[in-house]
């Protein structure tokens, strides 16, 4: 999905009186449906999801997610932010206990806001914006890519604070060969070193895609050559677990029929340097489905978050990755926020 940024602002609905406690300014409320809306019993699902944990209940064993790790995608919850507005939204995820928000855009149909005022949203609510999605190419000069307006990019970015800057983009922009990927790879290694000058990283979040092979050497799976081809000091890699868990469905075989199997968590703990963001999405596995899964809400599908998360934690500097809830479309973006963060505080470390 292509994710890009603007900068608009958004009129304020008078009719809306939500109470925002202390950090009501910039004009943005919300009614009293919204509030309806936006209450959650957040203590009751932290709770049922502690009660099948009595490790987690009972506080025996440190916590899977560290301190001041976990956030959120904000297109999950694109459709609150453009009625609500950031400010109604921010409150809500402090209080479902989300100490960072990774942008998808810096309006998301709000209308005008500046850099300023999110980073003051920001600092009122208690978060930490960890990153940003910013397209990776256009062939209209104006649009708002790495390609297009690299500076600006950068610029805005380490304007709001952000350590990181990257990409849901597939490297797919010169063609699915080998030679392609290199040639997207040397564009990665110069975002990374503009990214680098304003002391940020730049990363590349993955699609199930990433993990097929080239259609010129269909022995050499894509995801292998963005790895070797990028420079692990510039560019850095933001996992979507959910979609390389799809990939390693539709890609554990080449085309010629050949067995080629991987464990997406392989990649992590080989260079667990490289990966300082994931996304964590859940999927129940279907097999009428073409990549193998159906997104859930976070705890509620098969992929074997404790085992990712215990691995991962325990490779040097573990426990300083962060990890970002996403669903791409969600039924209800705050329940699945509240019900995600909830599952994900529950888990605790198994004894080594």
């Amino acid at each position: 999905m292509r994710r890009t940024a603007t900068h608009t602002k958004r009129t304020p609905d008078p009719g809306l009186t939500r109470r925002l406690r202390r950090r009501g300014f910039l004009g943005v409320a919300a009614g009293a449906a919204a509030a309806s809306l936006l209450s959650g019993a957040a203590g009751t699902a932290h709770a049922a999801a502690t009660d099948s944990d009595p490790a987690a209940a009972s506080g025996r064993r440190r916590p899977l997610v560290p301190k001041g790790r976990l956030g959120i995608q904000l297109y999950t919850l694109r459709d609150k932010v453009a009625s609500l507005g950031f400010a109604a939204v921010f409150e809500e995820l402090a209080e479902f206990g989300y100490e960072q928000v990774e942008f998808a855009g810096y309006t998301q149909g709000t209308g005008d806001i500046t850099l300023g005022q999110l980073r003051t949203l920001l600092r009122e609510s208690g978060l930490r914006g960890i990153g940003s999605h910013v397209g990776y190419s256009s062939d209209n000069p104006g649009d708002y890519t790495f390609d297009t307006q690299l500076e600006k990019v950068v610029d805005d970015a380490a304007a709001l604070g952000l350590p990181h800057v990257g990409t849901a983009s597939s490297p797919d922009r010169y063609g699915r060969t080998v030679d392609g990927w290199k040639r997207a790879a040397e564009d990665f290694n110069r975002y990374g070193a503009a990214a680098r000058k304003r002391g940020l990283k730049f990363y590349q979040h993955n699609h199930q895609m990433e993990f097929g092979f080239a259609e010129d050497r269909p022995d050499v799976r894509l995801y292998d050559v963005l790895l070797a081809e990028t420079d692990p000091e510039l560019v850095f890699l933001e996992m979507d677990i959910y979609w390389a868990y799809a990939g390693q469905y539709r890609f554990s075989v080449r085309p010629d029929g050949t067995p080629a199997p991987f464990e997406p968590l392989d990649y992590v703990l080989a260079q667990p340097q490289r990966y300082p963001l994931f996304h964590v999405k859940d999927g129940e596995h279907d097999e009428t489905a073409e990549d193998g899964y159906r997104m859930v809400d976070v705890g509620d599908g098969d992929i074997d978050y404790r085992r990712f998360l215990t691995k991962v934690g325990r490779t040097p500097g573990g426990r300083k990755h962060n990890w970002q809830v996403e669903h791409d479309v969600p039924a209800d973006s705050l329940r699945t926020a509240r019900r995600s963060a909830a599952y994900l505080r529950s888990l605790r470390e198994r004894g080594r």
